[in-house]
């Protein structure tokens, strides 16, 4: 059960996407929370990912990395495509393959090659965050990438304050506020003590002022 006043969440949905300047780039709008009475050294670290109804973001940048017949399906589908010799290519060179994590957001890799990736490319994709998510030859590329830009992922390291992208200033209020609902409550499910556990919440867009929420 939310805790957040409806009515404080679309004043702050209203501030967030109409008080602000026109930007040349998409804002995305994050939610951040802080915590209290938890203690990371102590307290269980947990992580949670959560599918939102809407897409948050548009931009987010999807190759694969595919066997023979992903590959015609990819490239019809307009999708980024590598095959095991590009990888193989990269010689397990740890700055090739970092550069070839950081020209996209996320990877998406045919079921039949997942599990070779790491010996052809070393730990180096896992280590930037951006290991592939297995696709099997019945799943819908589009809907796969899909997916992945819908999808948001709460994680507790060692500091009390958390935050993700839950949406963009181009979404109506409507959604940005289905999207905001469900993160919350998901993210407050994680806590050990649930809504004790949370000391605030604010939305904001990338260069916008934050709004209260909690």
């Amino acid at each position: 059960m939310s805790k957040i006043a409806p009515q404080v969440l679309q004043d702050a949905i209203k501030e967030v996407l109409t008080k602000r300047k026109e930007r040349k780039f998409t804002e995305s709008i994050d939610l951040q929370v802080n915590l209290k009475n938890y203690d990371p050294s102590r307290d269980k670290r947990f992580a949670g990912t959560l599918r939102l109804p809407n897409v948050c973001r548009p931009n987010y940048k999807v190759a694969i990395i595919c066997d023979l017949q992903h590959e015609d399906v990819a490239k019809k589908a307009g999708i980024d495509t590598m095959t095991m010799e590009d990888l193989k290519k990269l010689n397990k060179n740890k700055k090739l393959v970092k550069k070839m994590c950081a020209g996209y957001d996320a990877f998406l890799a045919s079921e039949s090659i997942i599990k070779t990736i790491p010996r052809v490319v070393g730990p180096h994709m896992n280590r930037a965050n951006k290991f592939p998510t297995a696709v099997a030859m019945s799943d819908n590329l589009n809907d796969k990438c899909e997916e992945i830009r819908s999808t948001i992922k709460f994680q507790l390291k060692k500091v009390l304050c958390l935050g993700c992208c839950i949406g963009h200033i181009n979404m109506k209020e409507e959604q940005l506020r289905q999207n905001t609902t469900l993160a919350i409550n998901f993210f407050v499910s994680l806590l050990k003590k649930n809504w004790q556990n949370m000391k605030s919440a604010y939305i904001k867009s990338t260069m916008g002022k934050p709004q209260r929420l909690y």
